[in-house]
């Protein structure tokens, strides 16, 4: 059987989108476009245009980037007619979405940077909408996904820049479709594309399904009018999931049809805040809802929602600072508020309140608590649904409540389908682990005693007693692994690590071991903590944060303090917290403390912000940062204290974040025996087959796996020789997917504490070797990005982020330098080896290796002292530098002045200098027919300078 060619799926395409009624239009070029355009506003508008009016709708339209233009689109455009009256006109008719002109058409040809024809573009009132990008069967769908970015920066905005209105983007190879917003490109990642499916979450892959499906003149119409969400943050579009689509209905249609409860089961990492904002925005909309509240349970949280919607809608939301505030807001005309339970609780309970909001008993408002799982099970949840008689109230949790993890109290065992009635949509860890939303996790369970002999008949999982568990020998045996290991499982500190414990009490010996150690110089990690210090010295809250979490909810019993925290001295954990600041201070230049309750929050917002930015290495927390954390940066969580049920889901997913392909799973590593625990909370919160979905295979499978890519990998290059042998660019790209299957498996191997090469039957040195062939062809693609398109390799994804060692750098090789200075003669030969074989392996020091060989074979052995290294090697880079730039002025014939400010406008702005302005700075123009070649090989150079003179070089 042949493969289906491209043209034919495109031409199946088109005839699909006909029958579906889309009128087929035949547009060739940005003519043809805008006459197309004129047609199609002045029928969905009823109104005849002159070329003045459309003249100046065009003039009024061609402004912004992508997001800008998202926002014109949503509003009526004002244009002057013949008789000069002032008038509007309407682009999208975002209230009856059906409502609208719907066309196909193929093969556009725009003309900027490049020259591009795109494959089939569906028109809404004559504007490109939806782009969609095919590849035939058999080839990789990222190479549409890379194409549609080449568009955006070549032709999108060419013109009148009409394709910069395009809103969302569909790549399809026939086998599998994906979807995606039309974000900017700096906030674009494969990763962020998604399959559409049913409300059941059952994929839709299949063109022709998705097409009958997602691409329905309706369907996609209600997509860009109701379902794209701008990002007033980031200034990018984002479009909803196929999860959040179906959730948002659900919700939406109990509101408008009943008056009962519901409650969505998203599973944590999912993007539960964004289909909330969308849920509460259309709500605000609908005439019989009053107002909207979404609730959360802590301040913390508090603030994270309210930066969170009003990124997705700026200035919509004010947060409530105090209970007058928020009685304000509810007796006011803001129709969205944030608020957290126990203000509402005040506001409805405390007689100075309640005269000011008794006549909103019978409103229709509707109540939206985040985290339901959370605090919505006790008395504060029956006083505010008694006394707003008239609400309806609906929770979003990853982790409902059931009879099995369904805590007492005086209301007896309350699950969250008893509170809020039925589940309106699901989405759980195996639909997002399959979906490739959040990850697999790898959990290592870590022995830290051994029984005795005399001891022998006792049951090690039931040993559990608090002075074994909470042992200072115990604790340091921890520390000294998570100091030995931390490395390995946070790929050289690329990610970051929380290590949570069950008391504040044990919490402060845990610090103050870490804190000596590095005193004493045994590690650099950088350590921060957090707790809750109590009211006063009879009490500790043991890891809540101002009163609003009870420790029993993670499966442990609060506990009173011991009076030991690690010191004879007895001092309130308060003091302790106060002295684990200022180191804190004086790390990163700060002044928090625990004085009032405006610096210590100012405090927990700031450490919050420097684990999402890779500034602490770990955090140590009792409860803290365990539910309602995002970071993308986080992948490793360090397990002393007894979890269960969705406290330990909670807990484990703050690591399983989507961020790139370096980071493949979250790593789970437990100092107790967890994993009865482990396997009843996946059980419960997924399906009772959902373990292996869930949970990374054993340490001796992946060197399996690994040993069977190797095998794959020698049948296509029996040896390293072998890759300079392939005869065609289909031979590479075999080569180049083998090979980025083994990066893969290596990259999860890695993380494990038993991994070792040894184990493998690939050589280390043998996978060093491939890795220099594979960047090789990776160079030799980039070599061929200033031609249209001459490569198939071009759009391949080489994933060089499974390569990248942050460690690996400049100053790395500088103190290699040094040892190399200092070593035996007999050793100097093998050492300068590894220097050359590093080199070869890390993309970023290629381009520097001929200068640093030349500074080893010319300079090293005239420095008698290897502490003199750094400041040779600088003088040596300065002068190679200057030396390298006054031949590419002499070589290229540019004004050398001139040459010097174009590449420090490339330097500063991280954008390649234009044709125009590399032509300008040459001595002797060259004509026509010479200019665009002379002038992408001027600007290859520049590009090359910097990345040799420049990146990389800072950190030396």
């Amino acid at each position: 059987m042949t493969i289906q060619p491209e043209q034919t799926l495109e031409n199946n395409l088109v005839d699909q989108l006909v029958q579906l009624g889309y009128e087929k239009a035949e547009v060739r070029d940005e003519k043809e476009l805008l006459t197309n355009l004129k047609k199609q506003l002045e029928k969905h508008n009823k109104v005849q245009l002159s070329e003045g009016s459309f003249t100046q709708i065009l003039n009024y339209i061609n402004k912004g980037n992508v997001f800008e233009r998202a926002k014109i689109l949503r509003d009526r455009v004002p244009y002057m007619d013949e008789q000069g009256d002032h008038k509007t006109i309407e682009l999208l008719n975002q209230i009856h979405w059906c409502q609208n002109q719907f066309q196909v058409t193929q093969q556009v040809s725009m003309e900027g940077k490049y020259k591009n024809r795109y494959d089939v573009t569906l028109l809404i009132n004559g504007l490109p909408l939806v782009q969609i990008e095919l590849k035939r069967r058999g080839l990789e769908l990222k190479e549409a996904f890379k194409q549609t970015n080449r568009y955006n920066i070549h032709s999108f905005g060419s013109g009148q820049g009409l394709f910069q209105f395009v809103q969302i983007f569909v790549i399809s190879n026939g086998v599998n479709t994906k979807y995606y917003a039309n974000s900017s490109l700096s906030e674009r990642d494969f990763k962020q594309t998604f399959y559409w499916t049913d409300s059941k979450n059952q994929l839709i892959t299949q063109l022709s399904a998705f097409t009958d499906v997602f691409l329905e003149r309706c369907h996609i119409s209600k997509m860009v009018a109701k379902y794209i969400v701008l990002n007033e943050s980031h200034k990018t579009l984002m479009v909803l999931r196929p999860y959040q689509f179906y959730a948002v209905e659900a919700l939406i249609e109990q509101v408008k049809s009943t008056t009962k409860f519901g409650y969505i089961w998203h599973t944590t990492g999912s993007g539960k805040t964004l289909t909330s904002f969308k849920t509460a925005q259309i709500l605000c909309n609908l005439p019989q809802v009053y107002k909207v509240v979404f609730v959360v349970d802590r301040k913390d949280l508090d603030t994270q929602t309210i930066t969170e919607f009003n990124s997705f809608s700026k200035g919509s939301i004010d947060g409530t600072n105090n209970t007058q505030t928020l009685v304000k807001q509810l007796s006011g005309d803001q129709k969205l508020i944030v608020t957290t339970i126990q203000k509402l609780n005040t506001a409805i309970s405390k007689t100075r309140h309640l005269g000011k909001i008794e006549h909103l008993r019978e409103e229709r408002i509707v109540f939206i608590f985040d985290e339901c799982h959370r605090s919505q099970f006790g008395k504060t949840h029956e006083e505010i649904k008694n006394f707003f008689q008239g609400s309806q109230m609906f929770g979003f949790t990853g982790t409902p409540i059931f009879e099995e993890n369904a805590g007492s109290n005086n209301y007896g065992k309350r699950t969250t389908k008893m509170l809020f009635g039925e589940c309106l949509h699901k989405y759980v860890i195996t639909d997002a682990i399959r979906d490739e939303n959040v990850l697999k996790f790898s959990v290592e369970y870590i022995s830290t005693f051994r029984k005795k002999e005399h001891i022998f008949d006792i049951n090690v999982e039931a040993i559990n007693e608090e002075e074994v568990m909470n042992a200072p020998q115990r604790l340091e045996i921890i520390t000294d692994y998570i100091i030995q290991n931390h490395g390995r499982k946070t790929h050289n500190k690329e990610f970051t690590a929380i290590l949570c414990v069950p008391s504040v009490e044990v919490l402060i010996k845990y610090y103050e071991i870490f804190h000596q150690k590095k005193e004493e110089g045994v590690h650099d990690l950088k350590i921060a903590t957090i707790f809750s210090y109590g009211q006063n010295v009879d009490l500790i809250e043991d890891g809540g944060f101002e009163d609003d979490w009870e420790e029993s909810e993670f499966g442990i019993a609060a506990e009173k303090p011991r009076g030991d925290y690690g010191n004879s001295n007895q001092k309130h954990p308060r003091e302790y917290l106060d002295n684990f600041i200022g180191h804190y201070n004086q790390t990163f230049n700060t002044n928090y403390s625990t004085k009032d309750s405006k610096l210590f929050y100012q405090y927990y917002n700031d450490v919050a912000s420097r684990v999402k930015k890779q500034q602490i290495d770990i955090l140590l927390v009792v409860n803290m940062f365990l539910t309602g954390f995002d970071s993308k940066t986080l992948n490793t969580l360090y397990v002393d204290k007894n979890l269960k049920y969705h406290g330990l889901i909670q807990a484990f997913s703050r690591t399983n974040r989507i961020k790139g392909e370096l980071k493949s799973q979250g790593n789970i590593v437990c100092f107790r025996n967890l994993k009865k625990a482990t396997d009843d909370a996946i059980t419960l919160f997924s399906n009772i087959n959902a373990k292996d979905e869930i949970l990374l295979e054993p340490y001796e499978d992946y060197v399996a796996k690994f040993n069977e890519a190797y095998i794959k990998l020698l049948q296509i290059v029996p040896t390293v020789n072998s890759v300079n042998k392939l005869q065609s660019e289909e031979d590479e790209l075999a080569f180049i997917k083998a090979f980025r299957e083994l990066m893969r498996v290596k990259n999860v191997l890695v993380t494990f504490t038993e991994f070792d090469f040894e184990e493998l039957s690939m050589e280390e040195q043998s996978f060093e070797d491939y890795k220099s062939k594979y960047l090789d062809l990776y160079d030799k693609t980039r070599g061929h990005q200033q031609q249209e398109k001459v490569s198939i390799l071009q759009d391949v994804d080489f994933e060089l982020e499974l390569i990248h060692r942050d460690e690996i750098n400049v100053t790395y090789i500088l103190k290699l330098l040094a040892k190399l200075k200092d070593a035996p003669e007999e050793e100097k030969k093998k050492q300068e080896k590894v220097i050359v074989d590093l080199m070869v392996g890390e993309s970023q020091l290629r381009s520097k290796r001929e200068l640093i060989e030349k500074f080893i074979r010319e300079n090293l052995p005239s420095i008698e002292d290897s502490d003199q290294i750094p400041d040779e090697f600088a003088e040596f880079w300065t002068k190679e530098r200057i030396d390298a730039v006054r031949k590419l002025s002499e070589d290229e014939q540019l004004e050398p002045e001139q040459l010097e400010e174009v590449i420090a406008r490339y330097i500063y702005t991280e954008k390649e200098p234009l044709r125009d302005e590399v032509v300008s700075i040459m001595k002797a123009k060259p004509s026509l027919a010479k200019r665009k070649t002379t002038a992408e090989r001027v600007i290859g150079k520049i590009v090359s300078f910097v990345e040799t003179f420049i990146s990389g070089i800072e950190a030396a």
